[in-house]
């Protein structure tokens, strides 16, 4: 489905370095609507054991260059750390250089640490980090993006996640934050509607990014099982039977920051094959 009146807009993607993830497919999908496209993530080089690998600058640049090329739209990669406010301002004056007026926001960026563990095993330092990066810096850059959209109707889109509804076990600070996203979302939406700002927020259950396969791995090895025992295992808990595709969950934000939504804000929408069914 192509938008016609995203073409020409802005967006900025936190989270959106490396092509395995969500944030790639948002914002290829926003590019193939027309949409000028703000990469937005670490940039940082490897950390060596670090076992779910940061986006680096490299890949980023590349991101960039191939979405302007593939779409003949104008975009730009910049690195930054959702947890550092003054990065955040760096970034913005970075965009500020290049943009005119920013239309569309997805704050994206997300990650799991000192899992999996209990509430009484888990680790302070990672549960604050935990709750900073999925939960803070939607508060930090939505802030701060915010004054860049004045004067014309804007949207905002947050990536919470089926875990902010559905306890899980041995992942509580990613819950809790996500949870947190969700009611961030609907009081953003209350107090941004008069200046024609809608804010939604996703809900994905199992999508097939390299966060999903880190997080099979992480259980398999703490229960003694195999990375595709808790693939199937998971599976038969989606009514429709498979884990989604990254490009799906981008389809549903090129929705939400078209006019076909333009009556819908303060929702937080569930994209996880019928997983989560509340009323």
């Amino acid at each position: 489905m192509i938008y016609n009146d995203l073409k020409g807009k802005t967006a900025v993607v936190t989270g959106a370095g490396k092509k395995s993830g969500i944030g790639y497919a948002i914002a290829e999908k926003l590019a193939a609507n027309g949409c000028n496209v703000i990469i937005a993530d670490l940039g940082k080089p490897p950390v060596a054991g670090e076992s779910l690998k940061s986006a680096t600058s490299e890949e980023m640049n590349q991101i960039a260059a191939e979405l302007a090329k593939t779409y003949g739209v104008k975009t730009l990669a910049v690195s930054v750390d959702v947890t550092d406010h003054q990065a955040i301002g760096a970034m913005v004056e970075t965009i500020k250089g290049a943009f005119d007026h920013i239309d569309i926001l997805c704050n994206n960026a997300g990650a799991s640490f000192g899992v999996p563990n209990t509430v009484l095993g888990y680790d302070e330092a990672a549960w604050i980090k935990t709750i900073d990066v999925n939960l803070f810096s939607v508060f930090r850059m939505s802030r701060a993006v915010i004054p860049l959209m004045a004067g014309k109707p804007a949207v905002i889109v947050n990536t919470a996640s089926r875990a902010g509804k559905v306890p899980p076990i041995f992942n509580s600070a990613y819950a809790v934050a996500k949870a947190g996203v969700i009611m961030l979302t609907k009081t953003m939406a209350k107090e941004l509607g008069g200046n024609g700002i809608r804010v939604n927020a996703i809900c994905p259950g199992q999508i097939a990014t390299d966060l999903e396969k880190w997080r099979f791995g992480l259980e398999a090895s703490f229960l003694g099982t195999t990375i595709e025992h808790q693939e199937k295992e998971m599976c038969k808990t989606i009514p429709l039977g498979y884990i989604g595709p990254p490009a799906e969950v981008g389809d549903l934000v090129a929705y939400l920051a078209s006019d076909a939504s333009k009556y819908i804000t303060g929702q937080a929408i569930n994209i996880d094959g019928g997983q989560c069914m509340e009323l």
